[in-house]
């Protein structure tokens, strides 16, 4: 006999047992079934290719017409719909446009709880998904629903209840609402459950208290004696995705209500635990950076208590592994990022380890586009230490070169972000600017500033802003070669007030300097100057007016010595 397959063990073959088991009924039901979902648990091609022959209709019809005794049946029913809309969206739509979403619910209030386990199981899979059903909250059937699943001694259905708020939850109204409703309580109950309780529960806690300060302080602050001290336990779990969640949870509420979160010694306990975190080589690693980078952003004191901590250090030696995932570099990058925001002592680490400062600029040229922004924000703050960049220490082709190549990057977020690292780079330094001016970075800047886009337009109007401060007459002149008049007056003139300030600076640097440099504004008809004495009449943003009393003094100042 020859070796191949028989043609019912093939896809093809397998639909037409199933549209058959369908139709018929019996035991064959449960075997193609079975069958089925071993075929496309965990293999996401399997289950896209099964979907595209309309696997899910016959599964959703066999649900339907089941009878509620046929206990192994709707098992399997549920765990194929649930293996389908596992992890693949696609699976999810398809089973959502199945009508399958009913009957599953209905599965929930079966006597046997093998079934209303699976039932539970595949919503689950269903609610983790973006295009999950939104669930309203504010209706009070529904409302009764979701509190009835939390109420159930069943860590799948709880799992549930949960998983439903994490996705659906999303305005300051609902989590009010849900606050009210005893919602919060009801998940602090369940943070002392099963490790899958109290995760799916942290979760949606966080979802309900986060950016709401009035959430906090009626539901979770210190004075809740209970809540606040079953946090800080949580954050010595066993279990490192509980650790995780804590944390998360507790810095949250320190964001929106910085008061709650005082304690120098609960900060530093939050640090350490994050980095013993970022050891774990999977997703609770890469959550983990992240998670740290957004808890000492912005603030000044939990980036010295994190520098205090060997943060740096420990950063560094994670960059120098090899075959990084790209959220953990992403991570890495940011949270560097924020502790060289305000630290010298940070900047100067990174930049006596040359190893890793190149491979934050290696990674200017990652594959993927979030790495690309976190490596320039890195590079910028590093940048900012004055130090090294007086001494042109970043003005190589090394870093500029890839830096000039993110200008002409297809996302958008790439290009600001690159726009916003190249002005830090050539602000202030005059010997240092010809390489970017002759590597060809002048020509995209003025391309850029012509921008749909009010974001990337004002960027590449600051980074032409500080190209041209202090900038010897040859590289002005280059510049204004590739902007022109035309270009300028546009930009003051622009719709966006921001772009205006930017621009008028821009002047104000292009007629400071040498005496002749004035006979810029005098061009084509003194058309910038025009531009300049427009906007003097007009304009009501007090920044533009302190840009035009600027440019009027300088003018002044060059008419003198004429």
């Amino acid at each position: 006999m020859p070796g191949s397959a028989s043609s019912t063990h093939r896809p093809e073959g397998l639909i037409e047992r199933l549209r058959s088991a369908a139709a018929d009924g019996g035991e064959a039901k449960l075997k193609v079934l079975r069958e089925l979902k071993n075929q496309i648990i965990g293999n996401r091609t399997k289950k896209l290719s099964y979907i595209k022959l309309g696997a899910v209709p016959f599964v959703v019809s066999i649900l339907s017409s089941a009878s509620s005794s046929a206990d192994c049946l709707l098992v399997q029913c549920a765990a194929t719909i649930g293996s389908f809309a596992c992890g693949v969206d696609a699976g999810v739509k398809a089973v959502l446009d199945t009508g399958a979403f009913p009957h599953l619910i209905n599965l929930l209030s079966h006597p046997n709880e093998k079934v209303v386990d699976a039932g539970a199981r595949a919503l689950k899979m269903i609610y983790q998904s973006k295009v999950a059903p939104k669930y309203d909250f504010f209706e009070e059937k529904n409302m009764e629903f979701l509190i009835s699943l939390l109420d159930k001694n069943n860590e799948n259905v709880t799992g549930l209840g949960a998983s439903i708020i994490t996705h659906s939850c999303e305005t300051n109204d609902e989590q009010k609402i849900l606050g009210d409703a005893g919602v919060l309580k009801k998940l602090i109950d369940l943070l002392g459950g099963t490790t899958s309780q109290r995760d799916a529960s942290l979760e949606s806690f966080a979802t309900i208290i986060k950016e709401n300060p009035e959430v906090i302080s009626k539901f979770v602050g210190p004075e809740n004696g209970r809540t606040w001290g079953t946090l800080i336990e949580l954050t010595k779990d066993r279990y490192p995705r509980t650790r995780l969640l804590a944390c998360v949870c507790l810095i949250l509420i320190k964001n929106a209500a910085p008061s709650y979160l005082q304690s120098v010694g609960i900060r530093t306990k939050l640090i350490l635990v994050l980095l013993e975190l970022i050891d774990d080589p999977g997703q609770v690693g890469d959550e983990a950076v992240l998670t740290l980078s957004s808890f000492i952003a912005d603030d000044e004191g939990l980036q010295k208590l994190a520098f205090e901590a060997s943060t740096i250090d420990k950063l560094c030696d994670h960059l120098q592994k090899e075959l990084l995932q790209a959220k953990r570099l992403q991570g890495i990058f940011m949270t560097l990022a924020n502790l060289c925001s305000n630290l010298e002592c940070c900047r100067s680490i990174i930049l006596q380890s040359p190893k890793a400062l190149n491979i934050v600029t290696a990674a200017l040229t990652h594959a993927t586009a979030d790495v690309r922004v976190a490596a320039c924000i890195c590079l910028k703050n590093i940048s900012r230490s004055v130090k090294y960049l007086s001494a042109g220490h970043f003005m190589t082709e090394a870093v500029i070169m890839p830096l000039i190549q993110l200008l002409y990057d297809t996302s958008t977020s790439v290009q600001v972000a690159a726009l916003c690292t190249i002005s830090n780079l050539v602000v202030d330094f005059t010997m240092h600017k010809s390489l970017f001016v002759q590597s060809g970075g002048v020509k995209q800047l003025v391309q850029l500033s012509k921008s749909m886009d009010s974001t990337v337009r004002l960027n590449a109007v600051w980074a032409l802003r500080n190209l041209m401060f202090l900038v010897d007459s040859r590289c002005k002149e280059g510049i204004f070669m590739e902007l022109r008049a035309l270009t300028l007056t546009s930009l003051v003139c622009d719709p966006s007030a921001s772009v205006q300030e930017q621009a008028l600076a821009l002047v104000c640097n292009l007629v400071n300097g040498p005496v002749d440099s004035i006979e810029y504004v005098f061009t084509e008809d003194g058309l910038l100057l025009n531009a300049v004495g427009r906007q003097l009449w007009s304009a009501s943003k007090h920044e533009v007016l302190i840009q035009i009393t600027c440019f009027c003094h300088s003018c002044v100042s060059a008419i003198r010595y004429v």
